[in-house]
C-alpha cells in the first residue's frame, strides 16, 4: 500500500475502509511470488474502478505494462477519460485502443505497445488482437468480466509471461456459489459505498 500513496493522496476524494481493504489484498498479491488470481466484486458506484486504477499504478512503478478491457467501446472510452484525469500528476503514458480507430493510428499504437512506449492499454476485444504485442504485461485487469469467455481471458493472459489477473464484477454472487465457480479466485467484496 506504500507504494501506493503518492496516487491514493492526489486522488480528489478519500477512499473508503473497504477500497483501502481491497487496494491491500491486490497489492499483496501483487508482491507474491505467486500470480494473483483475484476477483474484485461490488455493486456499480461502490469504487472498484478506481481500486483497479490504484492496481495499475502500482504496477506501473513495478516498471510494467497494465492492460484494462472493457466489454463495450463506449465503457473503455469513459475509463480512459478517466485514468487520463486520476494519473494526470504522474507520468504514466496511457492508450485507448478500439475497433473504432483508423488503421493507421491502430498501426502506430500496436508499435508503440510493442516497443514499450505505452504503460497503460485500456480498450475492448482489440486487446487479445494476435498482432497487439506486449513487451511487459504484467497485469490484466477485466471489467464485467462475465461478458468475455473463459478463453479470451486467457488469450490476454498469455500475452504476457507472468501477468496478474484482476477481475471486476457488478454482479454479486454468494460466497458460496463463488467458492464452486472461481475455486481457484481470491475474492474481494466491497459493500459500502463512497460518500
Amino acid at each position: 500500500l506504500k507504494l501506493a500513496n503518492d496516487f491514493v493522496r492526489a486522488l480528489p476524494f478519500t477512499l473508503t475502509k473497504e477500497q483501502l481493504e481491497a487496494v491491500r489484498e491486490i497489492g499483496y498479491d501483487m508482491n507474491k511470488q505467486t500470480l494473483m488470481y483475484r476477483l474484485l466484486q461490488g455493486d456499480v458506484g461502490s469504487g472498484k474502478t478506481v481500486v483497479a486504477f490504484i492496481a495499475l499504478y502500482i504496477n506501473y512503478l513495478r516498471n510494467a505494462q497494465g492492460v484494462f478491457l472493457a466489454p463495450t467501446e463506449s465503457l473503455a472510452k469513459q475509463h480512459y477519460e478517466s485514468m487520463l484525469a486520476f494519473f494526470k500528476p504522474f507520468n504514466v503514458r496511457i492508450k485507448l485502443l478500439i475497433g473504432a480507430l483508423k488503421e493507421s493510428e491502430k498501426a502506430e499504437l500496436k508499435t508503440q505497445i510493442q516497443l514499450g512506449n505505452v504503460d497503460i492499454v485500456v480498450g475492448t476485444h482489440a486487446l487479445f488482437s494476435e498482432d497487439v504485442i506486449y513487451p511487459k504485461l504484467e497485469l490484466v485487469i477485466i471489467d464485467e468480466q462475465h461478458k468475455f469467455g473463459v478463453n479470451q481471458r486467457e488469450t490476454l493472459l498469455n500475452k504476457g509471461d507472468k501477468a496478474d489477473l484482476l477481475l471486476l464484477s457488478a454482479t454479486p454472487i454468494p460466497q458460496t456459489l463463488a467458492s464452486v465457480i472461481y475455486s481457484d479466485t481470491d475474492i474481494t467484496t466491497i459493500k459500502s459505498f463512497p460518500h
